[in-house]
């Protein structure tokens, strides 16, 4: 099935003209150097990076025989070597080739461009620019941004961290939006107030109250989905919202919870990566739950596949067992 274009692919948006991207054609200063050569934004080695097939054929760097035998289209005109499988990156640049340089990357390929991590292999790449047909695995908008909402990331034209929170947190579900939202903040520290900024400047933008929902439950302290999963699932069952990232002295040595609250000392850990521990680790992770434990904390830990009913059945006897009274009724 095509990808959707116009408009609806990031939802109807208005914005003033006069600060937005003129038909979106790339600067010259961006992707070539003083002579017009093309300058590689990835840096990447050479024989793995996307190429247009009709500027190699063009300046004599391969002969149609060589295209066909040696290399495959990703997007139409832009190739790869047959036995490369693309990652996002390479898929990324290769979308951007396909729009003639001239494209600006937004969405979860901007976000990966900003740093984030946990963003698909096959996501879809968004483009903000102005085609009818796009190619497969392709999404584009013409859609209006202010000078503010994009920026130059190895010469490529990208979405702003604030404006590719602002497209994602509309594009997609509330659970994934809120984990990529997390993702991006992350590592880029934005503040809610940027995000609130741009959606202020597109007033008539689709799917505005999806925003707005996912932006109440951001938290740039989680450092996986599963972090985000674990502490949605604590929200959604009542819990007062728990602080991310809590910093635990334990005399010389300091330690940090992925999320819990204070007064009762009740902590949630996602642990992704217990299969994978050497003795070492073991060994650590041994000491610093006992010197957690030391200092009052109970410390319910998930791993992959722990039902969620398990989870909150853990949650409600450590705060039975704190009878806290105050806690208790924070927890409802």
């Amino acid at each position: 099935m095509r990808a959707r274009t116009g408009p609806s692919a990031f939802g109807a948006e208005t914005a003033d003209s006069a600060n937005s991207v003129p038909r979106f054609r790339t600067p010259s200063s961006l992707g070539t150097s003083g002579t017009g050569r093309f300058i590689d934004p990835a840096g990447m080695n050479p024989e793995m990076r996307p190429f247009i097939g009709s500027e190699a054929l063009v300046n004599g760097r391969l002969t149609a025989y060589e295209l066909r035998a040696r290399f495959r289209a990703l997007y139409p005109d832009v190739y790869l070597p047959k036995e490369v499988v693309p990652s996002l990156r390479q898929r990324t640049i290769a979308a951007w080739l396909w729009s003639h340089r001239q494209g600006v990357i937004a969405g979860r390929a901007a976000a990966a461009l900003h740093g984030s991590k946990w963003v698909d292999d096959n996501a879809e790449i968004d483009l903000v620019w102005p085609n009818s047909r796009s190619a497969r695995g392709i999404r584009t908008c013409d859609a209006r941004l202010r000078r503010s909402e994009y920026q130059s990331v190895e010469g490529m034209l990208i979405t702003s961290p604030a404006r590719t929170a602002f497209d994602m947190g509309r594009q997609l579900s509330v659970d994934e939006g809120v984990a990529q939202l997390d993702a991006l903040g992350n590592v880029t520290r934005l503040p809610r107030a940027a995000v609130e900024a741009v959606a202020a400047n597109h007033p008539g933008s689709r799917r505005i109250r999806r925003l707005r929902e996912a932006l109440d439950l951001y938290d740039p302290g989680a450092q996986s989905p599963k972090e985000t999963w674990l502490r949605l699932l604590a929200i959604r069952a009542g819990y007062p919202r728990p602080r991310t990232q809590i910093p635990v002295d334990c005399g010389y040595r300091r330690f940090y919870l992925d999320m819990g609250w204070d007064k009762p000392k009740i902590a949630l850990e996602y642990d992704g990566a217990h299969h994978r521990q050497s003795v070492r680790e073991v060994r650590y992770d041994i000491e610093r739950m006992e010197l957690l434990t030391a200092r009052g904390w109970i410390v319910i830990r998930v791993i992959a596949g722990t039902r969620p009913d398990d989870v909150l059945e853990r949650l409600r006897r450590a705060w039975r067992q704190r009878d806290c009274g105050d806690c208790e009724s924070e927890a409802g």
